[in-house]
């Protein structure tokens, strides 16, 4: 699915989301926390939007998908591979921080997930990790469950894939409650969880950092 999509990903992203999801990259980059120089993880880097702005913020940024098609039309200079984020292929303790964009509720599990950044991560190592969310606000959450249920997928069907754009609305069951969430970070080696909504609530940002092994 992701393959067929690939070609004109960045466009319906950004008519989608009427150009917002940038600012969520941005404010996902702040929140991340590491210096210029760090060693980054574009966790289920699609086309490389997370990369090219972690480029242009001084870090050194390393993309991983299992889509050879999004990464064939990745638009970045940095390392990019194949792989799995249930098995990143990737040594212990390698990276300085990692950071993904709306990739969550599409991995089979999150705990694998999770522990696998753990194990990437150096302890201290940061992450921050952009997905949908539920807006709380019975307004905002009516107006939100129309458009992203009804308008989304015909978005999609203009300018991609009908049936590729109708799953993302139906993704959203995959994906725990943020409460639960916050717990497997915790059992994964993470600490200083924050979860915060975006946007109304529409998107929900994570960041924690990765606990300090005891000597």
């Amino acid at each position: 699915m992701f393959d067929a999509i690939a070609p004109r990903y960045d466009l319906v992203n950004k008519v989608m989301t009427f150009g917002v999801d940038r600012v969520w990259r941005h404010q996902a980059l702040r929140a991340l926390s590491v210096p210029p120089g760090s060693l980054v993880l574009d966790l289920a880097c699609g086309t490389g939007d997370f990369c090219r702005e972690l480029e242009s913020s001084g870090m050194r940024p390393v993309g991983v998908d299992s889509s050879l098609g999004m990464l064939a039309h990745a638009r970045t200079v940095s390392p990019l591979l194949q792989g799995d984020g249930l098995a990143l292929p990737l040594r212990d303790g390698y990276l300085d921080g990692a950071i993904s964009g709306f990739a969550l509720r599409n991995f089979v599990a999150l705990e694998p997930v999770f522990a696998e950044l753990a194990r990437v991560l150096r302890p201290g190592g940061r992450i921050a990790l952009l997905d949908v969310s539920a807006p709380r606000n019975p307004v905002i959450r009516v107006g939100h469950g129309f458009y992203f249920n009804k308008v989304v997928p015909k978005v999609g069907a203009v300018f991609s894939d009908g049936d590729a754009y109708g799953y993302l609305p139906r993704s959203v069951a995959y994906l725990p409650p943020s409460e639960r969430i916050v717990e497997m970070l915790a059992v994964a080696g993470f600490g200083a969880i924050r979860n915060r909504p975006l946007t109304g609530g529409v998107t929900q940002l994570l960041t924690a950092t990765r606990r300090v092994l005891p000597k």
